[in-house]
């Protein structure tokens, strides 16, 4: 029998039992769709944590003071450290592995525009600040290294803060008056999509120069004690390399550790929240998501294998007959194999194409379409194409084999005497 009368004959025995092979073909088409969708869906997450995630900066480190845990030059454990704007000029003068730093003096005061009022929280920054912050401009300017120098009163505004002091008005030049001091709008933030933050949404901001800041709204001190001088909220920093990331941190430990007289190991002194190390935790936790996503899809697709096995065992039942009559006319046990065998390739074949179609397919309808936040955009992985590929064709060995080995080995005079 040769691969002519083969084909032949598994597109007849398919059409002869048209619901039956459809079914049969729907588990190995939803199985592979969902492989690609699933997958996809999760590195779409993943994709879009890490996206959201450069909203709050590039490779950031943030530092806030602790409290020290052991003693050190003669000085008691449990001392406040409290950062000032020398630590910030330290840094940027000492820690060669530091890109770019800024120090961020923060407060709540009220602001007034002659259109509304609000009091929203302020934040003294160097100029550095807004590159590695990520902060990107709708209209206007942002800060200049002229500013900070002369300590101009300007200010830009986050999404909100201007659409609140500013409701559909120009906010650009206008005047503002920050607790009785008056501030030139320069800018305005573009909206920006932040799901992680350290002291409330950029979009809710307001930015002015740090030589400003610490003019016109000095911290005032906490109760019984003496305010330091050159007191800043936090210190934020952009590492030059990834790579050398864990060695900047461990730079800067060093350099505060000599200023403030701590040791660099005392993990209390100082509390940093590192992005690149939460990014790391993030990653790991979604490619976890992803690899469950992906084995659930490849069960899916292994029992629509299984349906394949099932329903061609019960085809070689159902032709018991004709194979006897296929073995009398010379059929031989190679051509009876081939013909079974041949009728599983094409039904895997022709399921896994429609599959690969659907899931495509479907995958780059949500990359189209308009959806929620919360849904991310899946992406299409060649790695789960490759290895739905490859389960597949364990899939058509397995489900078309086994089926295709036992009507070789029917006896003709069994066939026949078969009812």
């Amino acid at each position: 029998m040769n691969l002519r009368e083969i084909a032949k004959q598994t597109v007849a025995t398919l059409r002869a039992h048209k619901m039956r092979s459809f079914l049969t073909m729907f588990g190995i088409v939803w199985g592979i769709a969902s492989v690609i969708i699933l997958v996809g869906l999760g590195m779409g997450f993943s994709k879009d944590q890490k996206k959201r995630m450069e909203t709050l900066g590039k490779d950031l480190v943030i530092i806030w003071g602790g409290r020290t845990s052991a003693q050190a030059g003669g000085l008691a454990a449990g001392r406040r450290i409290t950062l000032t704007i020398e630590d910030a000029r330290l840094i940027k003068s000492e820690c060669y592995l530091v890109k770019t730093v800024s120090p961020e003096l923060q407060r709540s005061v009220p602001e007034v525009s002659q259109y509304n009022s609000a009091a929203r929280q302020i934040s003294g920054v160097w100029p550095s600040f807004q590159d590695f912050r990520s902060l990107i401009l709708s209209e206007g300017r942002l800060m200049t290294d002229d500013d900070e120098r002369d300590s101009n009163r300007v200010v830009l505004l986050g999404w909100n803060a201007a659409r609140q002091l500013y409701p559909g008005q120009a906010a650009v030049g206008a005047t503002l008056i920050i607790a009785r001091y008056p501030y030139t709008v320069v800018g305005v933030l573009a909206e920006k999509k932040q799901n992680s933050n350290y002291s409330g949404p950029d979009n809710d901001m307001l930015y002015v120069p740090y030589s400003a800041m610490a003019r016109d709204f000095p911290p005032p001190p906490a109760k019984g004690e003496i305010i330091t001088k050159g007191y800043i909220s936090d210190l934020v920093m952009e590492v030059g390399d990834p790579n050398t990331h864990d060695e900047a941190v461990a730079q800067v430990r060093r350099v505060l550790g000599r200023l403030h007289h701590f040791e660099p190991d005392d993990k209390d002194a100082l509390f940093i929240w590192d992005t690149m190390e939460f990014s790391k935790v993030l990653a790991r936790i979604f490619s976890v998501i992803t690899i469950f996503f992906g084995c659930v899809a490849i069960t899916t697709l292994a029992l629509g294998g299984i349906g394949v096995m099932n329903i061609m065992l019960v085809a070689v039942t159902e032709r018991t007959r004709e194979i006897g009559i296929m073995k009398a006319i010379g059929a031989t046990k190679v051509d009876i194999l081939n013909q079974f065998f041949a009728e599983s390739i094409v039904i895997t074949a022709l399921s896994g194409f429609i599959g690969y179609c659907l899931g495509v397919g479907i995958c780059v309808l949500m990359n189209a379409a308009p959806l929620p936040d919360i849904v991310p955009k899946p992406v299409i992985s060649p790695v789960a194409i490759v290895g739905s590929l490859l389960t597949l064709s364990l899939i058509t060995i397995s489900a078309g084999m086994y089926p295709a080995r036992r009507a070789a080995e029917l006896e003709p005079i069994q066939c026949l005497h078969y009812e």
